[in-house]
């Protein structure tokens, strides 16, 4: 019988040793569900625990999407902040919820240290947001939403030519949606949605459905709709 996990040989760009960790086999990659923000749920395993990779010997955690490159002062404050009162430890297991979470948590402080770029680290946090989600912890799920949004935002300040705009805009409104930020909810889906040179339709059909659900939102909290939304039947 296949297993679900198997291992890979990593080496550590910080301390060179090589190391063991785990990943998911494609097969078993199959979700039972997808939030509107692109979170997956699964009823068995969650490939997103094995995402970040940890060095035992160091514990530099990082993701595929790390650079491998550290500048000597990254290198000093790893190593004062990380390395120095590192544990030897090992992730290279059947991860639980409470082993993801430390991941992604090892794997936000490494990306701050190594000044990764605002796309990686909002990931992490948006992963964080989910990992709360899944234990329907709806005040850290916030929190982490709140820190992800910041940084998606400055994503689009400062990468947003060089990636997906229609997506990037609409995960923002999506976020502000469950934020209950309805304002800038309703901006950035409305952008997506009157911008004629964006030409995913799969984003601006999204874009329309959560405008409307958004309407909805408001509607029920009774709050005051913005004037496009007044119009709209």
């Amino acid at each position: 019988m296949v297993e679900p996990l198997y291992d890979i040989t990593v080496t550590c760009s910080f301390c060179e040793n090589n190391y063991k960790t785990m990943k998911v086999r494609p097969s078993f990659k199959k979700a039972s569900k997808t939030d509107t923000d692109f979170c997956l749920h699964y009823k068995e395993v969650n490939p997103d625990y094995y995402v970040v990779r940890i060095c035992p010997f160091c514990g530099y955690a990082h993701t595929e999407n790390f650079t491998d490159k550290w500048t000597t002062a990254q290198r000093e404050i790893f190593y004062e902040k990380v390395a120095k009162n590192w544990t030897m430890r090992d992730y290279c297991k059947e991860r639980s919820w409470e082993d993801a979470l430390q991941s992604y948590k090892l794997a936000l402080l490494s990306a701050q240290i190594r000044d990764e770029k605002s796309r990686v680290i909002a990931g992490l946090l948006h992963h964080l947001a989910w990992l709360y989600r899944y234990k329907e912890d709806t005040e850290q799920e916030k929190r982490f939403l709140t820190f992800a949004l910041d940084e998606y935002v400055n994503v689009f300040e400062t990468e947003g030519m060089d990636l997906n705009n229609a997506r990037l805009m609409y995960l923002m409104g999506e976020l502000c949606r469950r934020l209950q930020r309805f304002q800038e909810a309703v901006k950035w889906f409305s952008r997506v949605i009157n911008d004629r040179k964006i030409m995913d339709a799969g984003m601006i059909k999204a874009c329309r459905e959560q405008w409307i659900t958004t309407r909805e939102d408001m509607l029920a909290m009774r709050l005051e709709l913005p004037d496009e939304m007044k119009q709209a039947t």
